[in-house]
């Protein structure tokens, strides 16, 4: 009897873990063929992205043919000019240099009016700075705003890596546990497929799915799972364009092509917005053919404590309809299509010009001769006797239309493109007025808001994944270091309690144009009016230091700032005193500046408070009266 229902039992273990490998099974398939369709749905804006890729590089005798594959042109004839007079890429450029400058400072709005709700909030800045220096955060702004500007579309992928940060602990086998860190990357549109490209936005997407292709040896490390490696197509830039040129040289661009890396494997990552059978989502990993990871959406990412997508979108331009952003690249192509064209005929137009052609009678002269050598300076040409010389054909000059036409070509380059041509001197009248002048670069920087717009959104979304990621994973205190306000270094300690709000804000707006030269000018201007000096016309240790910071001289005044510290020790005090500790007037305090953050701290915490606690308000009156008898006495 024992013996049969052990073999029962056995048996049912083998019809479970069959069922439950069945259903793994299937989940795979239905996920590798719900990616195979994401891939059919993106071809054409894929198509559109490498096309725009080749144009930047210089590879830009391609087009696209019916399949969609990018498509190289070939020469009609072995005369004929196929030099690249490429725009496309100075114009970019110029755009990303401008992009660059946005810098902006961000700070947090606190929770509430609470003293340690602004005090967190101070904290949750600290914070963002830290993260910012420590991940490069501006690089990886500049590479996603080059995707963004060349494909039109770029993503950011905020996630918690647990093998960085600190070392708490190690495991007996030797193996360090870490507190973790977040961790910033920058995909490429080429990674990112959503569920559907009619979707305006992330927040519209029911399911993303990230694919990236890693070495069978790397799918092993992140997972621990033996996967075959295959023999994967990727799009390469190693690939070298060599049929330009012209007649007598030859010229070449790097351009994009698709490669095979072998011994590698597609990773799907499919992130499953939260749903009534998933209340907290789902995410989906499969490395080849292998389930590695079913279960929940890993991050509390979203507004009001939700799972949300790990990703954060920057476009260039917004097309209307569609997932996907429009690049810049995508308007010049026809204008670069036809700049070449004029270029290259005006060329072969002065070849024809410089070399001639000969009008020779049959059988008058030694033809192949004349076709190798042709009429070289002292060359005797021999001809036969009684018939016509050979002479050149006309001697045309060049006709204007060339030039009218190249230049009206370059107009339309910047006019479309939101670039100008005020950074060349040459090209402005000399009886421009200044104030045309600063209109003409307001006019030039205005094409740039929607961009600026979406690079700033985008960095304020980031900033909130991150506050969101450590609220959720730094249960442990953590060491923190940023630059003080002083030039000094600021060390504390944080953990998940102190992160309160993620309610991100810019302080300022106009960044984007904000050059060292503007910037100088707006804060003398500001100094000639007085608002930053106090109401006796003098100018505070901190604003000097920002002052100097902020018209590129650094941190000049390193001195100790004694009113910021003396803000400090009372807020410190503010602390103890509503904790119901005694705390004594010290002789080096200022006695004013201590009186007014007591008072403040009063109306604004204790006062308003729900519990209010008449012990705590006799110990604050007690201690500001001390204050005002030391005041009494030093006068």
């Amino acid at each position: 009897m024992r013996k049969k229902m052990t073999e029962n039992v056995l048996v049912g273990e083998r019809v479970l873990k069959t069922s439950k490998q069945e259903k793994e099974n299937e989940l795979v398939k239905e996920t590798l063929a719900d990616f195979e369709q994401r891939v059919r749905q993106r071809k054409s804006f894929e198509s559109q992205w490498q096309l725009n890729m080749n144009f930047y590089m210089g590879n830009q005798f391609v087009d696209l043919g019916y399949g969609g594959e990018v498509r190289e042109l070939d020469k009609q004839y072995f005369w004929q000019e196929r030099e690249v007079f490429n725009h496309i890429a100075p114009i970019i450029d110029v755009r990303l240099s401008k992009l660059s400058k946005i810098k902006p400072k961000m700070h947090i709005m606190p929770a509430t009016n609470d003293e340690q709700d602004i005090y967190t909030a101070k904290v949750g800045k600290k914070i963002l700075d830290s993260v910012e220096n420590k991940m490069n955060l501006r690089a990886k702004i500049n590479q996603a705003t080059k995707w963004s500007e060349i494909c039109g579309t770029s993503f950011y992928k905020i996630s918690w890596n647990s093998n960085l940060g600190q070392i708490v602990a190690l495991e007996d086998d030797g193996k360090k546990i870490k507190t973790g860190d977040v961790e910033i990357s920058v995909c490429s549109p080429f990674e990112i497929y959503p569920d559907s490209s009619t979707h305006e936005n992330l927040d519209e997407c029911q399911s993303i799915i990230h694919a990236r292709v890693y070495s069978s040896s790397q799918v092993k490390q992140m997972y621990g799972v033996e996967v075959e490696g295959k023999d994967v197509n990727i799009f390469s830039l190693d690939g070298v364009n060599d049929s330009l040129g012209g007649l007598g040289y030859f010229g070449h661009a790097t351009k994009t092509i698709e490669t095979v890396r072998s011994d590698s494997v597609i990773v799907l990552e499919k992130y499953v917005k939260p749903t009534a059978e998933f209340p907290n989502g789902r995410l989906i990993i499969i490395a080849g053919d292998k389930l590695v990871f079913d279960g929940e959406l890993p991050y509390v990412n979203g507004f009001d404590g939700k799972r949300e997508f790990p990703f954060v979108r920057q476009i260039c331009n917004e097309e209307v309809g569609t997932f996907w952003g429009e690049s810049m690249i995508t308007r010049l192509i026809p204008v670069q299509r036809a700049f070449n064209a004029v270029k290259n005929r005006k060329h072969e137009y002065l070849n024809r010009l410089t070399l001639g052609v000969l009008s020779v009678e049959d059988g008058s002269v030694d033809i192949d001769n004349l076709e190798e050598e042709g009429l070289a300076p002292g060359k005797i040409l021999v001809y036969r006797q009684g018939a016509t010389p050979p002479e050149f054909l006309g001697e045309e000059k060049l006709p204007s239309d060339f030039d009218k036409e190249e230049e009206r070509l370059l107009d339309e380059f910047y006019k479309i493109s939101g670039t100008s041509e005020t950074g060349n001197m040459d090209k402005i009248s000399n009886s421009i007025s200044g104030v045309t002048l600063e209109l003409l670069i307001d006019e030039n920087e205005t094409r740039l808001i929607f961009t600026t717009d979406s690079i700033k959104s985008a960095i304020k979304t980031v900033a909130k994944h991150i506050l969101r990621l450590y609220k959720q994973f730094a249960t442990l205190p953590r060491l923190l270091k940023v630059m003080g306000e002083n030039g000094g270094l600021d060390i504390m300690y944080f953990s998940k309690s102190d992160i309160t709000s993620d309610d991100v804000r810019f302080d300022t707006d106009n960044d984007s144009n904000d050059t060292l030269t503007q910037r100088r000018e707006t804060i003398f201007n500001l100094l000639d009016k007085g608002l930053l000096s106090d109401e006796d016309g003098r100018i505070s240790n901190a604003t000097r230091s920002k002052i100097l910071e902020n018209i590129g001289f650094g941190v000049w005044d390193s001195a100790t700032d004694l009113t910021e510290l003396q803000n400090k020790n009372a807020d410190l005090e503010n602390t103890w005193l509503d904790d119901g500790k005694d705390v004594s007037v010290k002789e080096i305090d200022d006695h004013a500046l201590h009186i007014n953050e007591h008072t403040a701290f009063m109306l604004k915490n204790i006062y308003t408070s729900q519990n209010f606690d008449t012990q705590v308000e006799e110990k604050f009156l007690k201690h500001i009266a001390q204050h005002k008898k030391f005041m009494k006495t030093e006068k």
